[in-house]
């Protein structure tokens, strides 16, 4: 008897080192007995930000071992639904051709934030906060879709 494997959700962005790892750990917290999730950029930043991991760890997901991935290395796997999470105009983010499922949920960069450490922080929980409330809201409908399994 075969089983058949759980979907793949991609999370693409810009530079993988913020909103789409944050999306990442927060999807997989709330639905990854359902999914598999991962996340890229299209021109990645080759690091995952430091304030990403910590405002995380605040809500008790840890990310600290994400890396920063190119959507290449996805290219080639069967992706159920691909989400992109890129909130300013003048960022590409390219759609995958002929999956099914496609979603835009734009956030601001919290990498671009400016002030003091206090500050930027603040800017990142705030997005952090913004990502959390539209992911676990989408990890509740595949939950539902699912018949409600926990």
């Amino acid at each position: 008897m075969t089983f058949p494997t759980k979907p793949n959700i991609f999370i693409l962005c810009t530079g993988n080192s913020c909103r789409s790892h944050m999306a990442e750990g927060i999807l997989s917290a709330a639905a990854g007995d359902l999914i598999i999730v991962h996340s890229a950029g299209t021109k990645p930043a080759g690091y995952v930000h430091p304030k990403a991991i910590r405002v995380l760890q605040e809500i008790g997901i840890d990310i600290s071992n994400h890396v920063s991935k190119n959507m290449d290395t996805f290219l080639t796997q069967d992706i159920a639904t691909v989400i992109t999470v890129c909130g300013n105009a003048d960022q590409a983010c390219p759609v995958f051709p002929g999956k099914v499922n496609h979603y835009h949920w734009g956030f601001e960069d919290p990498a671009h934030a400016v002030g003091s450490e206090e500050e930027v922080l603040v800017e990142f929980r705030r997005v952090r906060h913004q990502i959390r409330l539209v992911f676990e809201a989408y990890a509740a409908g595949l939950r539902e879709g699912a018949g409600g399994k926990s």
